[in-house]
């Protein structure tokens, strides 16, 4: 199964809205009906509000395991995907680029979870947000249509703006009976979208490290692969076993998001190279 949608991040206007690959078999709404985990997609919230506190881009965190007890005295240590970098420092850019698990739980220990959710709330996510530290990883269950619309504050100079698909109804004599305009936020400083945009163009473009060597990021292939030229910015999303593959994409005018995965959870990709967001 698949949802899309695409929408413009000034004015919030649908583009494109996909609920699902057939609507005569699969009669349900995968954009806004379906909320579903959003793996790593979820991690520029994190980003967003380091940032916010001046954090620079270039600020460099060590790549360790970070242990969280809970009031039980249970211990909690997220993993990365890979070891191909443990040990090293790492720039917030490369780190996000990467998609690297323990700088982001870094992160979210310095700030807390809650201060997290509150700014992912201000960026239109509507969605049950618990505040535990694996949030950072992006365990919560959350809407396509959710996330389009909080990634067009990156867009939008830090303005969350509603995706809204229907503008006028009007009567036979073309009379207007309803006008709609999208709700706004102001979610974050112009300044903070700025720098988000910059460090998501490294998920596609590729982002150097010092102590790596290297420029690279998870969507690359979008460049040398599919040849895509454009400018954008992104963020991929894969879950658990691979039960969920989510990109999210962004160009000047133009924000959207897809998730890919099974009605089923447990019926998932074979490996990461089938199923990476």
């Amino acid at each position: 199964q698949t949802g899309f949608l695409s929408m413009d991040p000034h004015n919030g206007q649908v583009k494109a809205w996909v609920g699902g690959i057939n609507y005569t078999h699969f009669q349900y709404d995968h954009v806004k009906q379906g909320r579903r985990q959003v793996g790593s997609a979820f991690k520029p919230f994190v980003y967003s509000l380091a940032v916010q506190e001046k954090w620079s881009p270039c600020y460099e965190v060590p790549n360790v395991p970070v242990i969280f007890v809970d009031y039980k005295g249970e211990k909690w240590s997220p993993k990365n995907s890979d070891d191909e970098f443990d040990g090293k420092m790492l720039s917030m850019e490369f780190a996000l680029a990467n998609s690297i698990n323990q700088v982001t739980a870094y992160i979210i220990k310095q700030f807390g979870p809650q201060a997290v959710i509150d700014l992912a709330k201000k960026m239109g996510i509507t969605s049950t947000l618990e505040p535990v530290p694996a949030l950072c990883l992006g365990v919560a269950d959350i809407s396509v249509y959710e996330m389009v619309g909080a990634f067009s504050t990156f867009a939008n100079k830090g303005v969350w703006t509603e995706p809204i698909y229907l503008l006028r109804i009007e009567d036979h004599n073309g009379n207007a009976l309803e006008e709609f305009s999208p709700r706004t936020t102001e979610a974050m400083s112009e300044e903070t979208a700025q720098i988000m945009l910059k460090m998501l163009r490294g998920v596609v473009d590729g982002a150097y490290c010092k102590s790596v060597g290297k420029k690279i990021g998870t969507g690359v292939r979008l460049r040398f692969r599919y040849d895509i030229r454009n400018p954008i910015a992104g963020k991929t999303g894969t879950t658990q076993n691979y039960s969920d593959g989510w990109f999210m994409g962004v160009t000047p005018d133009l924000v959207s998001g897809v998730w890919v995965g099974c009605e089923d959870r447990s019926v998932h990709f074979r490996s990461m190279s089938m199923g990476q967001g």
